[in-house]
């Protein structure tokens, strides 16, 4: 057995200054008939009432007091079996992980902003299926689409730079590796999330990928991490101390400078949209009341053990209880046995005057 709402059980402290109260009003009552007469007079002329009803309506309050309580933590016990459909989209997440992403002009560094950004966005998720892709040199799947998003968080964790061994920043690359990631004879539900500084440093054609992601039915949402004014990158001993900065052939410091241009036309291509990377995260809430608004398939149903609930049992209980307490009514029994007294006396009289 468990509760669904176990807070409301704090509730059943309240039931020990309910007693009291009713003990209180029992002194309270007997004061006010003090007030009359004589107190053990006043209690003899009233032994029509029930003391032992009243006391019966007392308890029974108390206890359907307890079963509401009690019903509100919602108890639970026994499982079953239930299919359980899901509706939702695709949604891959390709991320950067070459050099220029150790830049901090994200503090702490432009991946780890990445790697921010991505887990908040698995957080919002309810239903939709997430995969992940990294790229620099070359592309890979770092978590194929899943809805176990514990296992995709665990995955999002081991990516580091250096994931993907060979260096540059292939961009299309890692778009094409999205859109193989998704299910191929599907023509919508197919959501891209590219999150990277927007530097290309091959030949791997941005553009004519995003192409090929619209062809696919791929929308792509584009978001850039870094500043326009750029920001060097830094090398780092394997104490993870930065010993200097990466430099061009020339000796002179490489600036890595986000490409914010190519980002927007990459992602308007596809029917998206670009957006930059800020502290707030707010870019994440626009992207998600996009994909929210978008038309969601159908995904492979799967069966769950569910508990049972059972605060209807409890809910009953009480108001039965509660019914009781109210046929309990004391002054129709009194104004039965007054009666009865009454007739009783008269017939008493009568009887006396004939003999």
């Amino acid at each position: 057995m468990r509760f669904a709402e176990p807070i409301f059980l704090w509730g059943l402290l309240a039931l020990p200054l309910l007693l009291l109260f009713f003990l209180w009003l029992e002194r309270r009552r007997k004061k006010a008939l003090g007030r009359i007469g004589d107190l053990e007079m006043v209690l003899r002329l009233l032994e029509g009432f029930s003391e032992k009803i009243r006391r019966w309506k007392y308890a029974l309050v108390l206890l359907a007091s307890a079963f509401v309580i009690l019903a509100l933590a919602r108890p639970q016990w026994g499982k079953k079996m239930e299919l359980v459909k899901r509706e939702g989209l695709d949604i891959i997440v390709a991320m950067d992980v070459s050099a220029s992403m150790l830049a901090a002009d994200m503090p702490p560094s432009r991946l780890a902003k990445a790697k921010s950004e991505t887990a908040n966005l698995i957080d919002l998720l309810k239903g939709d299926r997430i995969g992940l892709v990294v790229f620099a040199g070359e592309a890979y799947v770092q978590c194929p689409l899943t809805l176990d998003y514990s296992a995709a968080k665990m995955f999002l964790s081991d990516i580091d730079y250096g994931s993907v061994p060979r260096p540059g920043s292939a961009l299309g690359e890692g778009i094409r590796k999205a859109i193989g990631a998704f299910v191929e004879k599907e023509r919508k539900y197919k959501v891209l999330i590219l999150i990277s500084d927007g530097e290309e440093t091959g030949d791997s054609d941005p553009m004519k990928a995003a192409e090929e992601a619209r062809r696919a039915g791929v929308v792509m949402y584009t978001i850039g991490i870094g500043t326009p004014s750029g920001e060097p990158i830094p090398v780092r001993n394997a104490a993870g101390q930065v010993i200097g900065y990466k430099k061009d052939d020339n000796g002179q410091v490489v600036m890595s400078r986000l490409d914010e241009a190519g980002l927007q036309e990459a992602a308007l291509k596809t029917g998206g949209k670009y957006y930059r990377a800020t502290a707030g995260e707010l870019e994440l809430d626009k992207i998600f009341d996009d994909i929210s608004k978008m038309e969601r398939k159908e995904l492979t149903g799967q069966f769950m053990a569910r508990w049972e609930e059972r605060f209807r049992a409890f809910l009953a209980a009480a108001f039965a209880l509660l019914g009781v307490e109210f046929l309990l009514n004391e002054r129709r029994r009194r104004r039965a046995e007054t009666l009865s007294a009454a007739t009783y006396e008269t017939v008493g009289k009568k009887q006396g005057r004939n003999s």
